[in-house]
C-alpha cells in the first residue's frame, strides 16, 4: 500500500473547501468496504463543518451491514441549479457511475471526486480521483485522507474503518509480504478503539441457518476443470427461493474451494433472473482473475472480481472456463 502523498491530501482537501454541500456514495449491492468508506468520508464532512447526504442503491443483503442501511438513502435531496454548482459528488470504491446502481435523481454534471482501489477502474473525464490499486481496500486510504485532513482519529471512525479494512483483507487473510504498510495503519486504528475480535465476531457471525444449507448445496454442485485448477459452482433460480437470498455466505465458500489441492481459481455463478447472471471469481496469488471478469464487462482486482452479464447457467459456465484455459 501507497502512503498519500502531501499533493493528494491537498486535493482532497481542496475539493472540501470548493463546496457547500457533498453527495456521498459508492457501487451497488455493497459490501463491508464501501460503506465503511462512505461513512469514513462523511466523518470528514463533519469534522469539516460540510453538510452532506449518504446514497446507495443497495440492496442491502450481507448481514453485516444491514444496521447500516439507515444511514443512506435510494433518493438524492433536491438541488436548484444554483446548489448544484456548489455541490461535490464523492464516489468511494467505485470508479464507473454505471456501478452506482438505481438511484433516484441526476448524479451526471457534478463536480466529482473518485476514491478507489480496484485495478479495472474507468473513470469519467474530468473527475478528480485518488486510485490507488495497492491499497488492499479503500477505507485505507480513507483513513490516510481523515488522518492527513481532520489528524487523530477518535473510537468511532477507528472502528468503521478497520470493519471495512478487515472485509475486504479476509481479515488480513489476503495480504502479502508487502503489506508492512497496512498493519502499521490498522495498528493505529486499534490504537483509537478498533477492536479486532468484536468486529471479526460482527463480520463473521449471526449467519441465518439457511445460509449453511446453501452453502453445502454449492459445494455439492461443484465441478472441476483445467486438470483441477478451476472450481466451478453455481446457484440456480430454485436454489435461492428454497434457501433465500439473505445472508450469504460466499467468503467462506471461496476460502473452502481454494484451500483444495492444486485449485488456483474458482468462479460462482448466480442465475439472477430468467436472463441475467452475477459472478465471482476468486484466485490464489498469480492467476489474475480481473482479466476474466473484464471480459465479461465486469472487473475488481487481481485475485477478487466480478461480473453481471446478459446469460444462463448452461451456456455462461463455458464460456468462463474457456477464458480461464487460457490463463490456466
Amino acid at each position: 500500500m501507497k502512503i498519500l502523498t502531501e499533493e493528494q491530501i491537498l486535493l482532497f482537501k481542496t475539493f472540501i473547501q470548493e463546496h457547500d454541500f457533498f453527495l456521498i456514495t459508492g457501487h451497488k449491492d455493497p459490501d463491508g468496504d464501501v460503506i465503511s468508506s462512505c461513512l469514513g468520508i462523511a466523518a470528514i464532512m463533519e469534522k469539516s463543518g460540510k453538510p452532506y447526504q449518504l446514497l446507495s442503491a443497495g440492496p442491502f443483503k450481507r448481514q453485516e451491514i444491514r444496521n447500516k442501511e439507515p444511514l443512506f438513502s435510494q433518493t438524492m435531496r433536491f438541488l436548484s441549479q444554483d446548489e448544484r454548482n456548489k455541490t461535490g459528488l464523492i464516489i468511494a470504491d467505485c470508479s464507473e457511475f454505471s456501478r452506482l446502481g438505481e438511484i433516484e435523481g441526476d448524479l451526471k454534471g457534478l463536480d466529482t471526486f473518485i476514491i478507489d482501489h480496484h485495478k479495472t477502474s474507468g473513470q469519467p473525464d474530468g473527475c478528480k480521483s485518488i486510485i490507488d490499486p495497492s491499497s488492499p481496500a479503500t477505507s485505507c486510504i480513507i483513513q490516510m485522507l481523515y488522518e492527513g485532513i481532520i489528524g487523530k482519529l477518535d473510537k468511532a471512525v477507528a472502528k468503521e474503518l478497520f470493519f471495512g479494512m478487515s472485509t475486504d483483507t479476509g481479515f488480513f487473510r489476503f495480504l502479502t509480504e508487502d503489506s508492512a504498510e497496512v498493519f502499521r495503519a490498522s495498528a493505529r486504528l486499534v490504537e483509537a478503539g478498533a477492536n479486532p475480535r468484536s468486529t471479526y465476531e460482527e463480520i463473521t457471525g449471526g449467519k441465518p441457518y439457511l445460509t449453511r444449507k446453501l452453502l453445502g448445496k454449492l459445494l455439492e454442485q461443484t465441478e472441476v476443470f483445467c486438470g483441477g485448477k478451476l472450481i466451478v459452482t453455481y446457484e440456480t433460480m430454485e436454489d435461492t427461493r428454497k434457501y433465500g437470498s439473505e445472508g450469504r455466505d460466499s467468503d467462506m465458500l471461496y476460502q473452502l474451494l481454494l484451500s483444495t489441492e492444486g485449485v488456483e481459481a474458482v468462479v460462482f455463478v448466480r442465475q439472477e433472473t430468467d436472463n441475467t447472471c452475477t459472478a465471482g471469481f476468486r484466485s490464489k496469488d498469480k492467476i489474475d482473475v480481473s482479466a476474466v471478469a473484464a471480459s465479461f464487462g465486469g472487473g475488481g482486482h487481481k485475485n477478487a472480481s466480478g461480473m453481471s452479464v446478459e446469460g444462463k447457467l448452461n451456456t455462461l459456465i463455458p464460456e468462463i472456463c474457456k477464458k480461464f484455459a487460457r490463463i490456466l
